[in-house]
């Protein structure tokens, strides 16, 4: 074992931790720290009952639970673990670091500690898939890969068993950014556009968050960036180590490129055809993009060919676009990850025809001005749930071109009537797409949970 975390696990012996949120970064956390002698309290805001089996788990293994309402009530713990989904700056957090608590988090910790080489992926749209073609990409190479963070894998519980020379691969939301001061070798992002405002003071500290995925690297570093992305663009002057941008619009001098249906790779000295879109077996213009972003993140690292192989055979990750089934000559996809109007955006322009749209959901305060005109172009039938129902309405009906004969504007209570309805109205040839341009907080735990009921509703129907 690495004498670095040697000398961590040995240092929580007898130390007093509060972990806060009993989520997938957390919860497994807490039997491996009980393990190593440390004394632990598991705060949540969840009940007992909500917490099910988990609450007498805990406990059993010594855990000391503090639920409901009053979770953060005296917090008096030396070291508190903050779950990636909590405000950064809340009071509670703020009054414990005055007094010299050590507030952190999973994730970095994980940095401080991992023996190998990282790369990390973030923007508003787009980083599950690019990590996990960025993995996909190393493991054809024959690398060893640990995939984890905001992709649901908590890799601190794993550590012990990661070598040298594995790579871990990790993509990074906003909320585990904020408070990071370390960056991976390799920094992806892959765009950055309004979202999580609900959580986040305003769009220049949510700027502010992403920029930590590459702020700290030195000069071995490398750094790629969306050069299509206004924000993104502005951060090639701030890298510290080599930077790489890629672009589906434009060549570039250096990084990767879409250009005559191929994507390149200009290394500064000589352009290198990588593989043609047509390989990418997974559709949308969105999609090659999130290639040019792996290319530019693994040239060097990962052959031509591999990149290819895994083009040709990457299938999808569950939950983008993901073809549930067709029935009746109606094709239903399960766009679940779509939490922001510009994925949701990205999945309409991957569909050549107009489709019948499921949308709506929590509201993180985000503008849907930007959704109203492609939802003209590109919906024929639009069905809206929860909260953000009358807002994205609104955006709708605003935008140029609406013709309400022409696009139905409909609202439903649950996603079962949502389904009802658009399977009333489809036609054979028809698509019908899950794509809410919203979280999931007002009626499910998370996008997996939404698209997973999704599916069994689909897979439900006669």
């Amino acid at each position: 074992m690495d004498d670095r975390l040697t000398g961590f696990y040995g240092s929580l012996k007898g130390r007093r931790i509060a972990m806060l949120g009993l989520g997938m970064s957390n919860a497994p956390l807490i039997f491996q720290f009980l393990e190593k002698g440390a004394v632990v309290t598991a705060r949540d805001r969840r009940s007992r009952e909500e917490l099910g089996e988990l609450a007498g788990r805990l406990e059993a293994a010594g855990a000391r639970l503090l639920l409901g309402d009053g979770y953060l009530a005296e917090l008096d713990e030396e070291i508190v673990f903050r779950t990636p989904g909590m405000k950064y700056n809340l009071p509670q957090l703020d009054e414990a670091r005055r007094r010299g608590v050590a507030v952190t988090s999973e994730m970095e910790v994980f940095f401080d500690l991992c023996p190998c080489k990282t790369i990390a992926v973030t923007g508003s749209d787009g980083k599950t898939t690019t990590t996990t073609v960025i993995s996909e990409m190393l493991a054809s190479q024959g690398l060893t890969v640990h995939l984890g963070g905001n992709i649901g894998h908590p890799l601190l519980p794993e550590i012990a068993n990661i070598a040298p020379g594995d790579m871990a691969v990790v993509e990074l939301s906003s909320f585990q950014l904020i408070s990071m001061r370390r960056s991976p070798d390799i920094a992806v992002v892959t765009n950055v556009s309004p979202n999580h405002l609900d959580i986040h003071k305003d769009m220049q500290e949510y700027i502010s968050a992403k920029r930590n995925v590459f702020l700290h690297q030195n000069a071995f570093g490398r750094a790629a960036f969306n050069l299509d992305n206004d924000i993104t663009a502005s951060f090639v002057p701030e890298a510290r180590g080599q930077c790489f941008v890629f672009s589906r619009r434009r060549p570039v001098e250096y990084g990767a490129y879409l250009e005559g249906g191929v994507l390149r790779f200009n290394d500064g000295m000589r352009v290198h055809d990588v593989m043609e879109a047509r390989d990418i077996r997974i559709p949308g213009m969105h999609n090659v993009e999130n290639y040019l972003a792996a290319i530019s993140a693994l040239w060097g690292v990962v052959s031509s060919e591999n990149m290819r192989k895994v083009a040709r055979s990457f299938a999808g990750v569950e939950h983008r676009n993901e073809l549930v089934r067709e029935l009746g000559g109606v094709k239903y996809y399960n766009d679940s990850i779509a939490t922001s109007p510009t994925r949701t955006i990205a999945g309409l322009d991957s569909f050549d025809r107009s489709v019948i749209l499921i949308a709506g959901g929590y509201d993180k305060h985000i503008p849907f001005d930007v959704l109203g005109p492609k939802v003209v172009e590109k919906v024929k039938r639009l069905i809206l749930l929860g909260k953000t129902a009358d807002k994205i309405e609104e955006a709708v009906r605003a935008a140029q071109g609406f013709d309400a004969e022409k696009l139905p504007v409909v609202k439903v209570a649950t996603l079962e009537d949502a389904v009802a309805d658009a399977r009333g109205h489809a036609a054979p040839g028809d698509i019908v797409t899950l794509s809410p341009a919203c979280a999931t907080f007002d009626g499910f735990r998370n996008f997996e949970e939404r698209g997973r009921i999704f599916k069994e509703i689909v897979c439900g129907l006669r």
